[in-house]
């Protein structure tokens, strides 16, 4: 018994060394294979027609796109209602404006008053939302790697939910801040577990445009929570309820009912799954076998974490993370102040708002279609930053006057379509990165990235740059430049990557896994010499 555990841990830790020296070894190895994955995979492949793909894939996407293409909605307008809540007078009613922002120097232990500090509470409201995903981004995808993500996802809608229909009872800043903590700490386990979702029911080439779909839901808030906040501001101001207060705890109320309705409707896996027959689970296993990427595996192996740190991947996506948050981060904050900048009115600015929603979901649906066309993610995502850029030196170097207000405006919305970056970043990241552990840290990093991406892009827009501000749209054109540059060099480092595993079959090397045998392996993307990036 002690000799065969030492055989499997010695297997599990030499997974690196199982390269195809002779044909007789490319078999899977069930040491590397999740437990529940074994039950349902096979040790080859199994052809399914394409009717019955469609079937499984139909299937797949009512139990599991549905659920984050609402959740992810939900999570953009949770976050948003702070900014529509900002003109109902939230500041006053919670006496946020005639609070005193507090100053310790190192030769005064008493605080010094200071009022109309550069950073007033307000701000922080938005801003301790991004340090407290700093914090939690590493915690929560190791739970996300041992628990059964479905539930563990509705208990975080239920709890952020909670969060935000309690905001409408806080009266002071400390409960607004401690609310929107906790609300941050919850909603950290939405983008990284649809990113898992993504790699674990859908093919390497239906990532993008499935990853697409719920991200273009920040195009969509925009229109709808425009229009939503516009009919809660109608809300008599003699109401016992504010027009801010209801809007929170409407919303609240309803993602409360929308994670009993996860909890109960989105399955944990496809091997748990208990709405589909037992032929159907092991083909829609069978389905992702071909993406290498594994399937789920609770077993943390250390050489993963080398294998993390050390990948150039890791570190493009964090720069690609960094460097089109800033933009998206600190527009998100200034869009109303920049086109009013322009000579729109208030009510224009916010209406035109939506139009830039529209923009964003265009462009994500359109780089969706692209991407599964023409299978060129890479080329797509430096194509869309093209627009961006151009858009950009628009806004920095044209000097404003009346007629061309509507020019400006035009370049303004181009603006925009650096999006498709972020959202085809993710699926590079979900399909190029093989090992669970590998992957929960590369997906750990990329938000933590994106956390601090979002934290410092409202600081590049400063006050005194008003309403034009010049110096941030000349830094995020940097940030653009430097986008484009990143994904040319990994692109390159792709088909370095590719072709060296190449040769190394064509030399006899490593034998051809034509079953995929090694498909559901805990292994990572670059032990694995059969794997191939797709870019």
């Amino acid at each position: 018994m002690a000799k065969t555990e030492k055989t499997e841990n010695h297997q599990i830790e030499d997974a690196a060394a199982f390269h195809d020296d002779m044909p007789e070894k490319n078999h899977t190895n069930y040491a590397l294979v999740d437990q529940e994955v074994a039950k349902y995979a096979t040790n080859t492949a199994i052809e399914i027609d394409e009717a019955t793909n469609k079937r499984l894939k139909h299937m797949i996407d009512k139990r599991i796109l549905v659920v984050m293409m609402v959740t992810y909605f939900l999570q953009c307008l949770d976050k948003g209602t702070l900014s529509f809540a900002s003109i109902m007078h939230l500041q006053e009613d919670t006496h946020l404006a005639d609070n005193e922002v507090c100053l310790i120097t190192p030769i005064r232990s008493d605080p010094i008053p200071i009022r109309n500090a550069n950073r007033p509470q307000y701000s922080w409201l938005t801003t301790v939302v991004y340090l407290v995903i700093l914090t939690v981004e590493y915690p929560e995808n190791w739970i996300l790697q041992r628990v059964p993500i479905g539930k563990w996802l509705s208990f975080n809608i239920l709890m952020w939910g909670i969060c935000i229909a309690l905001i409408a009872v806080a009266r002071n800043f400390v409960a607004l801040i401690i609310l929107r903590a906790f609300m941050g700490a919850f909603e950290a386990a939405c983008q990284p577990t649809f990113v898992l979702l993504s790699s674990t029911w859908y093919k390497r080439e239906e990532q993008g445009s499935i990853i697409n779909l719920w991200y273009m839901m920040n195009g969509l808030q925009q229109i709808a929570g425009g229009l939503l906040a516009f009919g809660f501001s109608f809300i008599a101001e003699s109401s016992p309820l504010k027009s801010w207060q209801a809007i929170f705890m409407t919303y609240g109320i309803i993602t409360v009912f929308w994670a009993a309705f996860v909890f109960w409707w989105m399955p944990d896996s496809p091997m748990r799954a208990t709405c589909w027959t037992e032929e159907d689970k092991r083909l829609m296993v069978e389905r992702v076998r071909q993406n290498q990427t594994g399937l789920q595996n609770r077993t943390f192996r250390i050489e993963q974490v080398r294998d993390a740190f050390t990948d150039p991947q890791l570190y493009a996506f964090a720069l690609i993370q960094i460097l089109t948050t800033i933009p998206s981060g600190g527009i998100g904050a200034f869009a109303n102040q920049i086109v009013n900048g322009f000579g729109y009115s208030v009510w224009e600015s916010q209406l035109l708002m939506m139009v830039v929603g529209a923009v964003i979901a265009i462009t994500m649906l359109t780089s969706a279609y692209l991407d599964r066309k023409f299978n060129q993610t890479i080329i797509i995502m430096m194509c869309s930053v093209i627009p961006s850029i151009i858009g950009t030196s628009i806004l920095v170097g044209i000097p404003y006057t009346p007629s061309k207000k509507v020019g400006m405006l035009i370049a303004y919305f181009i603006f925009y379509s650096f999006f498709a970056v972020q959202s085809l970043s993710l699926a590079l990241l979900s399909r190029n990165v093989a090992g669970q552990t590998k992957k929960s840290i590369l997906i750990a990093s990329n938000f933590i990235f994106w956390a601090v991406g979002n934290s410092v892009g409202p600081q590049v827009f400063r006050d005194k740059d008003a309403p034009r501000y010049f110096l941030a749209f000349a830094i995020l054109l940097g940030c653009f430049v430097l986008v484009a540059i990143i994904l040319g060099a990994l692109r390159l480092w792709y088909s370095l990557q590719n072709r060296r595993r190449d040769a190394e079959i064509a030399s006899g090397e490593v034998v051809p896994d034509v079953n995929f045998a090694h498909g559901f392996e805990d292994v990572t993307d670059r032990e694995n010499p059969h794997f191939r990036y797709s870019y």
